[in-house]
């Protein structure tokens, strides 16, 4: 045998002598991969749900998930109403306390009302102690009403000596010391009176002080 015999390949077996079947490939996919559109005969129903793979997914959570998502549910439900809980109770304290400034704020106006009407009934009184024309029970008298005063927080200011303060004095006349350093309170016309630290009337004085 020469080589070029030996270089020609020899036929291959036929498969219908051998008896095996030759393989072949069916594509089944029910969606046509190029144009994406369900094959013929497929029903388009069908198509949608190849085409979404997860359309036929069940995502409703079951068990200890549904359990623990209704927990979360009623933590956000108990937190809004503490929220809103937490609202009405800062405006009730707010109301309350508004209240009560507004209900300080009527009772030192009446207190103040009637201490006006009063001052011309003070004034006669101190005018009568200062010369000795008040005693017996006119001075238990005037005391009682200097007591019940002072349970208002009424106080009566302005005394001789005392620095005079433009704030709460008011001056009448004015004369000059050659010794004097400060301007102070030489005479008292009528005493001041204030109810905490709104000052009701200034003491009408008379000053004495440096040239």
């Amino acid at each position: 045998m020469t080589d070029e015999q030996r270089s020609v390949p020899e036929p291959p077996e036929s498969s219908e002598g051998s008896g095996e079947t030759p393989f072949q490939f069916t594509d089944k996919r029910k969606v046509d991969p190029t144009s994406g559109e369900a094959r013929a005969g497929e029903p388009a129903e069908q198509a949608d749900e190849s085409q979404d793979p997860l359309a036929a997914l069940d995502f409703e959570p079951e068990g200890e998930a549904a359990e623990s998502a209704e927990v979360l549910a009623a933590k956000a439900e108990a937190a809004q109403h503490m929220d809103a809980l937490q609202r009405e109770r800062a405006s009730f304290t707010n109301y309350r306390n508004r209240s009560l400034r507004d209900q300080e704020a009527a009772r030192t106006q009446g207190t103040q009302d009637v201490l006006a009407a009063l001052l011309p009934v003070l004034d006669d009184i101190e005018r009568a102690k200062q010369h000795a024309e008040l005693s017996g029970p006119m001075a238990a008298i005037a005391e009682k009403l200097d007591a019940s005063l002072a349970k208002f927080g009424v106080e009566r200011f302005g005394q001789v000596g005392e620095e005079f303060d433009p704030t709460v004095h008011e001056a009448l006349m004015h004369n000059v010391d050659a010794d004097a350093t400060a301007t102070t309170v030489s005479l008292v016309v009528e005493p001041g009176y204030r109810i905490g630290d709104k000052v009701v009337r200034a003491a009408r004085v008379g000053v004495v002080g440096p040239e």
